[in-house]
């Protein structure tokens, strides 16, 4: 379901600032800065500057710059991903850039169209969560509560249509007392299907609507816990401007 019968995502989208809030505005731009050992499995290197990352809120389009050079950007959509130079001239592209995976193991090297495409899909995603539960198609239901710690979090499982592009069909999500989420559980379809729990914390809240500031996946064990020593992706977000 995603017409608002789950009484759990009804609360959640309220606790995150609310649809009719969202609806209002069409963009957000957040600076990022990322870290994390999947850039090395994937033969890549991963520096420690911030980037500017800009989501359109209401379709799949995002872009990130620089990339790679100071004059580029990257032009992501579901269907294409492109690096062009800031005045708009395209210096790569690939269409249908999801099949480019097919194939991969974990270590798998990416080139750099690649590495933009999961850039857009994932941050895309992540900027437009959990608001993104609502679109058509995507369906979702609570599962049994969590024991995280001392604490308890409930569970909403999503299901994602072939229209969304993101990391798998299914993906699970923890939501504490306050039901803002803390938890996201998904398998990386680009690499294999890697486990991974990815937690998240430090909120910032920017014209009512609430985002986590800090993100870290790591690598899931067979028992749905987070390998600790195993930190596969950092993100730090921060100067969120809704526009």
């Amino acid at each position: 379901m995603s017409d608002g019968n789950c009484e759990l995502l009804v609360q959640v989208l309220h606790a995150h600032g609310g649809l009719d809030r969202w609806h209002r505005f069409n963009t957000v731009r957040a600076s990022i800065v990322t870290g994390g050992s999947l850039w090395g499995l994937k033969g890549l290197t991963q520096d420690s500057d911030p980037r500017e990352m800009t989501v359109w809120l209401h379709e799949q389009r995002a872009s990130v710059m620089p990339f790679g050079a100071p004059d580029k950007r990257t032009a992501y959509t579901p269907d294409r991903i492109a690096i062009e130079t800031t005045s708009g001239q395209v210096v790569a592209e690939r269409a249908s850039p999801r099949a480019s995976f097919n194939g991969h193991g974990e270590t798998t090297p990416w080139d750099s169209l690649q590495r933009a495409y999961f850039n857009g899909y994932a941050l895309w995603s992540y900027l437009t969560m959990p608001f993104l539960f609502t679109w058509p198609g995507v369906r979702v239901q609570e599962l049994a509560p969590w024991e995280e710690g001392a604490e308890t979090w409930r569970r909403l499982r999503v299901h994602f249509p072939e229209s969304v592009a993101t990391h798998s069909v299914v993906q699970d999500f923890y939501f504490a007392e306050d039901f803002l989420l803390r938890r996201h559980d998904y398998e990386l379809d680009v690499s294999a299907g890697l486990p991974a729990a990815q937690y998240v914390s430090d909120y910032i809240e920017a014209e009512g609507l609430r985002m986590p500031g800090k993100r870290r996946a790591y690598r899931r064990d067979e028992q749905g816990r987070a390998i600790e020593a195993q930190l596969l992706v950092s993100i730090d977000i921060s100067q969120l401007r809704y526009a």
